[in-house]
């Protein structure tokens, strides 16, 4: 993401962070998350117009313990839901060890940013929070990092729908956006990323179903709703989902 725009971005995560009310805070964490998704756009477009300036490659992230699988879940998703392709690296008793993301450069920056971003407000608010009494705090906070997750996700994929329908920002390429549509250049995108995914794991480990029994998914997918979505104080980085399609790039 270019440093023009991350620093716009950093400033309003910081007014929001900063703001007198739920609904100011929220407004200045949108108007991030647009920003976000809009810049997504426009690489799209500029590599759709110049396909040498960038290609999709394979970038593997480590995920560590405790509740590896919920924070997997959350990076791929995320992943998902920006253009990207996942597949969890799973260990013994449902554990994760890591998550390759497959995508263009600026994609895979903006999972990143975002995805650490998040990860630091889904710790910091797991650890204020308790289960109802005699409920395991480990299942609670597996249901809740579940919840979390499904609720950002939801939330990159409605911000990235807008951005595409509204195409390239007045400042992208113009040539770009007379000889190929927003559409197209997603379409296109969308394909590379599939083949070099193919290319990487022809035969991905498919991922193993787990059942969460905890009751914290409901106040996770409300903090995933209020959640900052801009990568807020972060200086460097690691698609486009398109709804239902998402879970089958995500490998989970």
């Amino acid at each position: 993401m270019g440093f023009d725009k991350l620093d716009v971005v950093r400033k309003l995560l910081a007014k929001a962070e900063r703001a007198a009310t739920p609904e100011e805070a929220a407004s200045y964490t949108d108007k991030a998350l647009q920003l976000v998704a809009r810049h997504g756009i426009d690489a799209a477009v500029l590599t759709a117009a110049d396909p040498a300036r960038d290609r999709p490659r394979a970038q593997r992230v480590a995920v560590h313990e405790p509740y590896s699988a919920g924070k997997a879940r959350l990076l791929a998703w995320t992943a998902a839901a920006l253009g990207c392709r996942a597949v969890l690296h799973q260990q013994r008793g449902g554990r994760v060890g890591a998550v390759s993301v497959v995508g263009f450069a600026a994609d895979r920056e903006r999972v990143e940013l975002l995805y650490t971003s998040l990860l630091l407000q889904a710790v910091a608010q797991l650890a204020r929070l308790r289960p109802p009494p005699g409920e395991s705090v480990a299942a609670f906070r597996r249901s809740w990092l579940h919840g979390f997750a499904v609720q950002v996700h939801r939330r990159l994929v409605e911000a990235e729908s807008d951005a595409a329908a509204s195409g390239p920002s007045p400042d992208s390429a113009p040539g770009a956006r007379t000889t190929t549509t927003t559409a197209v250049a997603l379409a296109e995108r969308a394909e590379r990323v599939d083949a070099a995914f193919a290319a990487a794991f022809p035969a991905p480990e498919p991922a193993r179903g787990r059942s969460l029994t905890g009751s914290g998914f409901g106040s996770g997918a409300a903090a995933g709703e209020r959640a900052d979505l801009g990568g807020t104080g972060l200086g460097t980085g690691l698609g486009t989902g398109r709804g239902t399609a998402a879970r089958r790039r995500i490998g989970v």
